[in-house]
């Protein structure tokens, strides 16, 4: 079974894009499509970072473990907020740290928004960045508008039929691309 990492990328007080990160977590677990982890950026609160993780005289534990957790993962899902028509410093920060612990890496991205676009505006700058990383952002996206509406705080969907159902296109996608990454290496 696949393993996947889901990054909660907003460090915010009252933060809803959480929500479709928990949201994730219970829909891969319940329906066993993999193990999932979050791996919240606001549990971490990083510094902001100088230099790569790979040239960093002294890492701290803490982003040793976002690196491990990152490279274990066989995918990954970004869960981010829309602000101001881009991605928050914290995600941009949190993929910066890291190279080659995002090579080749299927990575699906989910964005949020209080708005009715759901945070679109968020994928291409999000998508360039990770491509020249040389990650393997995945085809589907995930877009959530009024996101504060579409999930309580427990990541439980309002509707629970039209998301599972929007979500399991966007998993698959993300299944797929792992599956392929195993097979070619």
């Amino acid at each position: 079974m696949p393993h996947i990492a889901i990054i909660s990328s907003s460090v915010r007080i009252g933060r809803n894009s959480h929500r479709v990160a928990l949201y994730f977590q219970n829909y891969l677990t319940e329906n066993k499509l993999a193990t999932a982890e979050i791996i919240d950026l606001h549990k971490y609160q990083f510094p902001l970072f100088d230099e790569r993780l790979r040239l960093q005289p002294d890492p701290s534990p803490a982003l040793l473990d976002y690196a491990e957790r990152v490279t274990k993962a066989d995918g990954i899902i970004i869960v981010t907020p829309e602000y101001n028509g881009g991605y928050p410093a914290s995600l941009k920060n949190a993929v910066d740290v890291l190279y080659k612990e995002w090579y080749k890496k299927p990575i699906a991205i989910s964005t949020a928004s209080d708005g009715i676009f759901g945070g679109t505006q968020v994928i291409t700058g999000l998508q360039w960045s990770l491509w020249k990383i040389r990650a393997w952002t995945v085809p589907a996206m995930f877009p959530v508008p009024k996101v504060q509406e579409a999930f309580d705080v427990n990541g439980v969907p309002a509707d629970k039929a039209a998301v599972d159902k929007r979500a399991a296109v966007f998993i698959a996608e993300l299944l797929w691309c792992i599956e392929a990454v195993k097979r070619m290496v």
